[in-house]
């Protein structure tokens, strides 16, 4: 059974191959993954896609695609991946847009979705969300959403640059 979740504006699928080329096209561009150790290449959105795929299978929960309900346009993609954050196992919540939706709140009404559903129908017990200390965009969905500043750390993962590790 596939996981849809669904907001006022947004449909949230789970990610299939398919969209490997639309996904492709927002992963790639400098702008939207400036925050990011690189932009994608094709290689690494199949990569992306499968991880979620295969976490779908293995945990019960993945990233998703962010669709537009009133044109069914992928915008991007949010939810859970189980990842090493400061050398410890969470489950982060991640969330990126492409950025010509930047500024209309889609990032915080997928990103609260998949909040309530990590909780509700997942029953997690620890939620973080982390992202470069100077991306404050990210840090803005982040406190809009309920989560809470739980420290700042150095991201070996990425680059060495300052982080903010959110929680609840």
């Amino acid at each position: 059974m596939q996981t849809t979740l669904e907001t006022d504006r947004l449909r949230l699928r789970e990610l299939t191959r398919d969209d490997v080329g639309p996904l492709h096209s927002i992963l790639s561009d400098p702008v939207t993954m400036q925050f990011w150790p690189q932009p994608f290449d094709l290689e690494a959105v199949e990569r992306w896609v499968q991880r979620s795929m295969d976490s779908y299978r293995d945990l019960g929960f993945g990233r998703y695609a962010v669709l537009l309900k009133s044109t069914g346009e992928l915008i991007g993609d949010c939810g859970f991946m189980k990842v090493e954050v400061n050398g410890v196992q969470e489950n982060d919540l991640g969330y990126i847009i492409d950025k010509q939706y930047w500024g209309q709140g889609y990032a915080a009404e997928a990103a609260k979705a998949c909040l309530q559903y990590g909780l509700t129908n997942l029953k997690m017990k620890r939620i973080v969300a982390s992202m470069e200390s100077k991306h404050l965009a990210s840090k803005a969905v982040a406190e809009k959403i309920g989560l809470y500043l739980e420290r700042e750390f150095i991201n070996t993962r990425n680059r060495n640059l300052p982080t903010f590790l959110f929680s609840i």
